[in-house]
């Protein structure tokens, strides 16, 4: 009998929780995909506009709070 046999039918407090807010609030799931599609989703960028920006990118000194002198 292995670890994983001994115990397949626990199911956590926060499994609970979860399984019970998804069947009370239904499109949850659909509202989720939209949000992190609004923040992470980016389209892809180009050869040429990835190269403007590696280009324009200002390299910042090792240590940001120590002024050269």
């Amino acid at each position: 009998m292995g670890l994983f046999n001994k115990h397949s039918n626990y199911e956590s407090d926060h499994t609970k929780f979860i399984k019970e807010l998804k069947e009370k609030t239904p499109g949850m799931d659909e509202r989720q995909q939209e949000g992190r599609s609004l923040l992470w989703d980016k389209a892809p960028t180009s050869l040429d506009e990835q190269r403007r920006i590696a280009e324009s990118r200002v390299r910042q000194q090792a240590y940001v709070y120590q002024n050269k002198v």
